[in-house]
């Protein structure tokens, strides 16, 4: 963990999921500080990811989950044939148009979580195989999915940022922090 996340106010349970998910989103970020966009498209190691491939991919999870609970239409769809662009910058995207996106993202995040009537609340899940048979989930589980699922990339980045100019997750805290 690099940044604190204050504690809640007392009973206040989406706003605690919500700090969690903005502090993964910060590192996710931060690992873009400075670079270019050729930069951020790099991949310094033997993996295919690059830190604009993630960004994409975080914010295009994080908004298919949100529209998943309001049992509607990601913002983009993907098949098997298009998966691998939701790991890269396509046409003339730049990360600034990423980073913008995962702001609007965030917001609608933090928006859908204060609406929703309870966390108990659940929604369907579609009947694919990773999904074991699990009909449906809860609000409260989907926070706690989009904390983990952006903490696993979070780390990632920190890994590709030091791999390309040996910044790390504390050095850039200190950069954004001025």
């Amino acid at each position: 963990m690099v940044m604190h996340v204050n504690p809640e106010a007392p009973g206040d349970e989406r706003g605690a999921l919500l700090a969690f998910i903005a502090e993964q989103r910060g590192g996710v970020r931060r690992a873009l500080l400075g670079l270019t966009d050729e930069q951020a498209a790099s991949r310094p190691s033997a993996s295919e990811l690059s830190l604009a491939g993630l960004l994409k991919h975080v914010a295009e999870v994080e908004q298919g989950w949100i529209a998943r609970a309001q049992q509607i239409a990601p913002d983009v769809e993907r098949t098997p044939d298009t998966w691998g662009d939701s790991f890269r910058l396509v046409g003339d995207e730049t990360v600034q148009d990423v980073l913008d996106r995962y702001t609007d993202v965030a917001r609608r995040t933090e928006a859908f979580f204060r609406a929703v009537p309870s966390l108990d609340d659940t929604f369907p899940l579609p009947d694919q195989p990773w999904f074991n048979g699990c009909p449906a989930v809860s609000v409260r589980w989907l926070g706690l999915h989009l904390i983990r699922e952006t903490a696993r990339h979070a780390g990632h980045a920190d890994i590709i940022r030091e791999s390309l100019d040996g910044k790390t997750a504390f050095e850039l805290v200190a950069l954004a922090q001025g």
